[in-house]
């Protein structure tokens, strides 16, 4: 196969929440590309599914991590096991989330708010934390978060998940703007309206069949991940990069 089927090569690429609707998507998409997949899931056997997916696409297999990510020394220990085998970190697709409840703010429970941040933007933080030094030893360190319309249009009862991914959005800007003289680059991918289970639980009653599925958005991802140019800064979204295109 020529270069250009395989254009990510040599890569090696770290997806969280890759067990299941775009992070699951973009784990395949990658290794399709020719990278090495770091698959972070919390379940096993999700995982090793993902793996006989890869496997049966690539004939390579992908390194399986299962980890909750709100544990900070498991993240903490995933960077210094890629440091120790690898030396590197050149793509990282941050797309581990949770919805949480929609209800008014004044409702939001205690226990529940503290999942959300710990699960949309503490773990991306501790992410971005972990990964730094190997990002920056790749010659194109690439970090490609999920986010969503809500962190700006801020809809009514969805304020927990809107913080989450306002607060993401705002660290993910700020260690961009800090790499302005490194290699690396940092943004945020809206995805839109997705076939995904996320998206069920927030629309029961809308027809999962008239949204693209999450597939759709790994060639976006491909082209973010690319190394011979520099992505675009600040939030990159879906419908108008399919637009264009």
């Amino acid at each position: 196969m020529d270069s250009s089927a395989k254009p990510l090569a040599g890569r090696i690429a770290l997806v969280t929440g890759a067990t299941r609707g775009i992070g699951e998507a973009c784990a395949l998409g990658l290794a399709q590309a020719g990278a090495h997949v770091i698959a972070v899931g919390r379940t096993q056997g999700a995982l090793e599914a993902l793996d006989d997916a890869v496997f049966a696409a690539t004939g390579e297999h992908a390194t399986l991590v299962p980890l909750d990510l709100k544990e900070p020394d498991g993240v903490d220990q995933l960077g210094a096991a890629i440091h120790a085998r690898w030396g590197k970190l050149d793509i990282l697709v941050g797309a581990a989330g949770v919805l949480g409840a929609l209800t008014p703010v004044s409702h939001l429970d205690p226990k529940a708010w503290d999942m959300l941040m710990a699960t949309n933007l503490t773990a991306n933080w501790r992410l971005i934390r972990g990964m730094d030094p190997l990002l920056r030893a790749s010659h194109a360190g690439r970090a490609i978060f999920l986010t969503s319309s809500v962190a700006q249009t801020h809809k009514a009862f969805w304020g927990g998940y809107a913080a989450s991914k306002a607060g993401l959005e705002a660290i993910v800007g700020c260690y961009n703007d800090e790499m302005e003289n490194t290699t690396v680059r940092a943004l945020c991918v809206d995805p839109g309206a997705m076939r995904t289970r996320m998206r069920a639980g927030a629309f029961p009653g809308e027809d999962p069949q008239s949204l693209p599925a999450p597939e759709a958005i790994v060639p976006l991802i491909l082209d973010l991940a690319r190394q011979d140019r520099l992505p675009p800064a600040g939030v990159v979204r879906f419908k108008d990069w399919a637009a264009a295109v």
